[in-house]
């Protein structure tokens, strides 16, 4: 008996915890084959359920309100279902001021073709407008039972000037409305990333500037490779942000054309005027295939790939400098404003801002992901499941200028350790491959001289010298080819200053890269 007790008491703690998702019905333990003692009860009170909760529980929400859909049906929402599939709590706040812009541009259209009169459309302009500033305000109150922004708004809208807000909806779907909502949202959203990039590719400029001439040790594979300028090594990240800055300048061009008019999927039988919502929401021009146009969600493939690889740019930027601010290293110095320190470690100062922009960068990613498994299985037209498309968007773009941002801000507030620097260059022999370059310039074949440096370098290796220390006899005696001259050519400073080709790490060809991007970012000092 008290293994049977045990058992039931196992399962009910078990059927607790299940009871607690807000999607489960209601469960009588009498379905499982055992009764809930009393004494099972004062020790598991969370398993006390009201006996007289039905399956359906959504008889008060119905008496409320009616949904704006709902004339076919005879039954309410079960208000697991509301809960689950309505999307206003997450959309809200980033689409309610584009919902009520393509209202206002739909209603000004439907009055033009005279589909609703100058008068009705005046109400629903003054009526949306007077919505704008409750939500501005605070004062206007977001109910899930009304499911998703479109229907707040319309649902208060028709509270406020009665039937003419009824017609508003005429030539058009939610299916329209939404993805209108999402195309004018992205424009904006990539607008305000394209902002964050050129800031931290004009502190990144400027941190060259004051670097001027700074030699550090460019690595491949994390070994020491070739000696280049800091102010080098910086402005590639530029570069790579310019590239980022065009993918959404580039993605930007494509998502900005017309869905609205195309209804729920086969357009509308009322005479509409497309390109005139189109050109009053600054859209370059309607979308031409009203199937397509409600289904379409490449775009967000496309804002999302771009964040995907700007946050990949950063968390590569993110690993190099949190590398750099090792003691291993020490080759940067982050100030106080943007380190972090241990709970129980008073020694450290931590480069935590790059450690997180190098972790929300798999957020970023799998933001991307999450909407590509979303978008491969779907059939044409519009489908539900696209309402999962907003939270990974509203996520990334979230992230990216947040990671943006902060770069900006270590990027301001971080001295490269100049006297650390100078002191590892002679590590690694960084100048081997400009005298191998020497013995080419001699005649040499480069895998001959290839070899030859390699002996030279393993010579060194022995006598635990730097290539420069080597007496010309030492260099003579693993080939003759060798003269005075090979010094210019030894020595980190020698060695970046052999560099001439377009775009290398040389001085002369570094000032242009600068000068450049000086212009391009209206940068003028160092300041």
């Amino acid at each position: 008996m008290a293994s049977s007790t045990s058992a039931a008491a196992a399962a009910a703690v078990s059927l607790s915890l299940r009871l607690r998702s807000p999607y489960l019905n209601p469960i009588k333990f009498s379905q499982f084959g055992f009764s809930c003692s009393k004494s099972l009860q004062l020790v598991l009170p969370c398993l006390a359920l009201d006996a007289s909760v039905t399956s359906v529980s959504t008889k008060g929400e119905m008496e409320k309100e009616n949904k704006l859909w709902g004339g076919r049906f005879e039954e309410g929402v079960h208000e697991s279902v509301e809960r689950f599939t309505e999307s206003v709590s997450f959309e809200a706040e980033e689409l309610w001021v584009h919902d009520i812009r393509g209202s206002i541009a739909h209603a000004n259209m439907l009055a033009a073709q005279g589909l609703i009169t100058e008068g009705d459309r005046d109400l629903i302009i003054e009526g949306l407008s007077k919505i704008k500033i409750k939500i501005e305000t605070g004062e206007f109150v977001w109910r899930k039972d009304r499911e998703d922004v479109h229907m707040n708004i319309e649902a208060a809208l028709i509270d406020m000037i009665g039937e003419p807000a009824k017609k508003l909806h005429t030539a058009r779907s939610r299916n329209d409305q939404v993805v209108t909502d999402i195309r004018l949202w992205c424009r904006d959203a990539i607008d305000r990333i394209l902002i964050r990039i050129k800031q931290l590719q004009a502190q990144l400029v400027l941190l060259a500037l004051r670097n001027d001439g700074l030699i550090v040790p460019g690595y491949t594979h994390l070994q020491r490779a070739q000696p280049v300028l800091l102010q080098h090594l910086l402005l590639s990240y530029v570069e790579q942000l310019e590239r980022d800055a065009g993918r959404l300048i580039n993605c930007q061009e494509r998502l900005n054309f017309s869905p609205l008019g195309a209804c729920a999927l086969a357009g509308t039988g009322h005479p509409i005027d497309r390109l005139m919502t189109s050109q009053e929401l600054a859209f370059t021009a309607p979308l031409r295939n009203s199937i397509d146009a409600v289904s379409d969600r490449d775009f967000l493939l496309e804002l999302l790939s771009a964040n995907s690889i700007t946050a990949v740019h950063l968390s590569r930027i993110g690993e190099e400098w949190v590398l750099w601010a090792s003691e291993e290293f020490g080759f940067i110095i982050p100030s106080d404003s943007v380190s972090t320190g241990s709970s129980i470690m008073p020694q450290k100062k931590n480069p935590d801002p790059m450690e997180l922009v190098r972790g929300k960068s798999a957020r970023v990613i799998g933001d991307l992901i999450s909407l590509l498994v979303l978008c491969k299985g779907l059939p044409s037209a519009y489908n539900r499941d696209l309402q999962e498309d907003k939270e990974p968007l509203f996520d990334s773009v979230k992230a990216i200028i947040g990671m943006l941002e902060v770069t900006s801000v270590f990027a301001a507030n971080i001295t490269f350790n100049g006297e650390r620097i100078r002191s590892s260059l002679p590590a690694g022999y960084l100048d081997a491959t400009t005298l191998a370059d020497y013995l080419v310039k001699k005649g040499m074949p480069f895998r001959t001289s290839h070899e030859v440096v390699g002996r030279a370098v393993a010579l060194c290796i022995a006598k635990k010298c730097q290539l420069s220390d080597l007496s010309l006899d030492d260099l003579r005696g693993i080939n003759s080819i060798f003269e005075k001259d090979v010094y210019d050519f030894l020595g980190v400073e020698n060695a970046v200053n052999k560099f001439t080709s377009y775009g290398s790490t040389g001085s002369g060809e570094v000032q242009k890269q600068l000068q450049f991007w000086c212009s391009k970012l209206d940068i003028t000092s160092a300041e």
